[in-house]
């Protein structure tokens, strides 16, 4: 029988309050933090006309050099030990760059993975 374990690192999309005490926060923008909380911004660039981390523009979007952020700080041990990332968006296109990241960069794909 063959078993297959996951162990990349469970991202979930939600809410601040909604966050496991121990997990981190991958937020867009200025939504606030919970004080002693591990986070990571990322800003969704303003440009209009190509998509989201599109090749020409960007070698990676936002979110990817969020997500690494924390993994790297995760590692380290500059921050503590999460099992689990809560992603904050703002909105419509904060869900979709955080979907595309997990999708498209191989880095991304290869540490997290999006918890159902």
């Amino acid at each position: 029988m063959a078993l297959f374990i996951d162990a990349r690192i469970k991202l979930r999309i939600s809410t601040a309050a909604e966050a496991d005490p121990a997990a981190a926060l991958l937020v867009e923008g200025e939504v606030s933090v919970p004080a002693g909380v591990a986070h990571a911004r990322f800003v969704l660039p303003q440009a209009a006309g190509h998509g989201i981390g599109c090749a020409c523009c960007l070698s990676r979007g936002p979110v990817a050099e969020a997500l690494s952020r924390l993994f790297l700080q995760r590692v380290r041990g500059e921050i503590p030990h999460f099992a689990e990332i809560v992603a904050v968006p703002a909105g419509a296109q904060g869900v979709a760059a955080i979907r595309a990241a997990l999708q498209n960069d191989p880095v991304v794909f290869a540490r997290f993975r999006l918890a159902e």
